[in-house]
């Protein structure tokens, strides 16, 4: 394993090993840039990997405390789980669903595509669908996306021909397997899906794309990646002109370290970004760093979410083959005139049966929740996953009670749903049931959204400095060594899953950073 001076002063130090810092490790390392990785969870691989939902859960997810506060029924049904994430090293690319659609034109102009909607904190990007296009071709070949660039679908499974017939029925066109980042066939030296299901607690096999199995093993054979799990950032160090010049870190056995940078790249999703840069005020940066606007922290958005099932009079076994495999995508469009502005798309999802039991009727008990499990193996299920609005006060802070294992306050997750997040969920849910009742459902049932999955926001991209934290390039305003590469650069979340928007980002960024220490970065 590679390892550089805790003093080098010209590498670039990323922390989060995810879909952005995992991807721009090794588009970085590929450019022959020395990278410190630190991830502060642990170094799983699939030989790790347990098939069985509560232990992988616990083997997994970020489950150090958070706190949580607003409306959102999220703060009453998981009030300690506000968001599912993995805390390992690849992130949560080594337990999230594959599915990979791009942004729409209109999302990229949400604030000129939407005009003023009371209550919102709504800002056109800084970038446009053509400029990040070609970005988006090299991060679906890169993850071997399914039904683009001549790679095959996946097979349908039961689950996903009951949602095709139904959407079918209703007069829905746009519904395929895909796009998916796993392998119907071999590619890119990771086997084909052998369709066991449920790799949300881990994919065995690799067939599914994750920073874990692709990226930062490439990284790895330049020589140039400096990979450290259990490493646990606790602040990002600044000299007296403003200029970032390393991270101050937990290892793994409890030792503070200081790891010296060029650059220093914040890819620890849109909880744990924000956080560290508020942990990292100074007399300079009294409202943590790179946070002249106030911005740090807010427009948090983590899409407007709900699951529809269908119970049928026969067996479906949605447990077999892939966890989700499946997309309709009509609803995604530009149109105002169903009440809400923004789109949502319809995916295929299946729980095991543990965690069917606890999330599909949270509160229920007694008989209601014996039916509802009784009919496990003729249950079908969607996922309705939507564009949420930004709003200022929907914002990461800093808890002022509650404190991790090394004595930092941990993140306060705030938020409350728009009256467009309402009307979306509420159109979504009675589209769902309307496929499920196309085919014959003997029983409709609507769960009420999860812990997030899909965190945005929080230092989000703008034109001017004044309006957000950074940059086109995800470089903050303030401090210009200083960057930011996962889902908070988002100005907007979009109706589609952020993965893939995440991974072109990172392409680009990396672009730009070799760029910029070509001409020693100013």
């Amino acid at each position: 394993m590679t390892r550089f001076g805790y003093d080098d002063s010209d590498v670039v130090v990323i922390v989060g090993s995810g879909a952005g810092g995992g991807t721009l490790a090794n588009e970085l390392c590929q450019q022959g840039i020395k990278t410190v990785v630190l991830e502060a969870g642990p170094h799983l691989t699939g030989e790790d990997y347990v098939n069985d939902e509560w232990e992988a859960f616990g083997q997994m997810a970020w489950t150090d405390p958070r706190t949580t506060s607003g409306g959102w029924q999220i703060a009453r049904d998981f009030p300690n789980l506000p968001a599912w994430i993995v805390k390992a090293v690849g992130g949560t690319t080594t337990h999230w669903a594959g599915a990979c659609p791009r942004f729409k034109p209109h999302e990229f102009m949400a604030r000129s595509a939407y005009g003023d909607l009371d209550g919102t904190s709504l800002l056109d990007w800084p970038i446009t669908l053509s400029e990040l296009e070609p970005y988006y071709d090299r991060a679906e070949i890169k993850m071997g996306v399914t039904h683009r660039h001549g790679r095959p679908p996946l097979p349908a499974n039961n689950n996903y021909k009951v949602f095709a017939n139904g959407a079918d029925k209703i007069g829905y066109r746009q519904y395929a397997t895909g796009p998916y980042a796993t392998n119907a066939e071999p590619y890119d030296g990771r086997p084909a899906s052998v369709q066991d299901g449920f790799n949300f607690q881990g994919d065995k096999q690799g067939a599914k794309w994750s920073t874990l199995v692709a990226e930062l093993p490439k990284a790895a054979k330049t020589g140039k990646l400096d990979l450290r799990p259990d490493s646990h950032a606790a602040q990002i160090l600044h000299d007296g002109q403003g200029r970032a010049t390393g991270v101050a870190y937990v290892d793994r056995n409890g030792t503070l370290r200081r790891q010296r940078a060029a650059v220093v790249c914040v890819a620890g999703n849109s909880i744990e970004t924000p956080r560290l840069l508020l942990l990292s005020a100074s007399a300079r940066f009294p409202d943590g760093l790179a946070n002249s606007s106030g911005q740090v922290g807010r427009n948090y958005m983590r899409h407007t979410t709900a699951t529809a099932w269908g119970q049928f009079d026969k067996p479906v076994n949605m447990h077999r083959g892939e966890t989700m495999a499946g997309i309709i995508a009509d609803e995604s469009r530009l149109d105002t005139g169903r009440g809400f502005a923004g789109g949502y798309y319809m995916q295929t999802i299946a729980l095991g049966p543990a965690f069917f039991g606890k999330f599909v009727a949270p509160g229920s008990w007694g008989p209601e929740l014996a039916a509802i499990v009784d009919g496990y193996r003729n249950t079908a299920g969607m996922w309705i996953i939507g564009e949420d609005m930004p709003q200022s006060g929907n914002r990461i802070t800093l808890s002022g009670d509650t404190t991790d294992a090394h004595g930092l306050p941990v993140a306060n997750v705030h938020f409350d749903d728009h009256p467009n997040d309402v009307a979306m969920r509420r159109h979504g849910v009675a589209q769902g049931t309307a496929v499920y009742n196309a085919v014959g459902a003997v029983r409709t049932i609507e769960t009420p959204p999860y812990p997030s999955t899909h965190n945005l926001g929080t230092a989000r991209m703008s034109e001017r400095p004044g309006d957000g934290v950074l940059d086109r390039f995800g470089r903050t305003h303030d401090v210009p060594n200083l960057f930011v590469s996962d889902g908070s650069q988002f100005t907007t979340g979009a109706a589609a899953n952020p993965t893939l928007t995440i991974v072109a980002l990172a392409c680009r960024q990396a672009e730009f950073i070799a760029r910029e220490l070509n001409k020693t970065l100013v």
